[in-house]
């Protein structure tokens, strides 16, 4: 089965990402705006009880966070993804890299940018023309994050919360 681990944003964030998403994202029905910090990766019934556990010990270990949207930006030429941009305090990058650590075996594919998409999966026309417009409106949210989720995929490609983390900083 397929996993990951996110911070959902509140509610206003995620209302203002689904604004955008519902017209220019193709998995707005899949998953809640999020920004991921585990991408997908596959785990069997036994492996997730111990990562779950891991997970655990590492939001027992972080303090809650400041999760700063600060502007749209685009994944381009890569792919044609828009996001908003969540300022990489230490506190998120820590935290991203306790979840890539060998106990869980997957490092990250590229270098993390941390972000919640708002657009994905445009022709090349469209994506310039929506973040032309996008970037005039930008964005400046600011919030504490205080738990994480671990997340699984179910048959239909939508995505739902397996377990929940209070993210504590009491140590481990």
């Amino acid at each position: 089965m397929k996993y990951g681990v996110a911070a959902f944003p509140s509610k206003k964030l995620q209302d203002l990402a689904n604004s955008y998403r519902k017209r220019y994202d193709p998995h707005y029905e899949l998953i809640t705006p999020h920004m991921t910090l585990k991408d997908a990766f596959e785990a069997d019934d036994n492996q997730i009880k111990e990562i779950s556990d891991e997970i655990a010990k590492i939001a027992k270990k972080h303090k809650p966070f400041k999760m700063h949207a600060t502007r749209v930006s685009s994944f381009s030429p890569l792919t044609n993804t828009l996001y908003f941009k969540v300022e990489p305090t230490p506190e998120i990058l820590a935290l991203h890299d306790d979840l890539h650590k060998d106990s869980f075996g997957t490092k990250p594919k590229y270098t993390y940018v941390p972000h919640i998409t708002i657009a994905q999966k445009m022709s090349d026309s469209e994506h310039s023309d929506i973040f032309g417009q996008l970037k005039m409106v930008g964005v400046d949210h600011e919030e504490m994050i205080d738990r994480i989720h671990l997340l699984y995929q179910l048959e239909d490609g939508s995505w739902t919360v397996f377990d929940t983390f209070r993210l504590t900083g009491a140590g481990e």
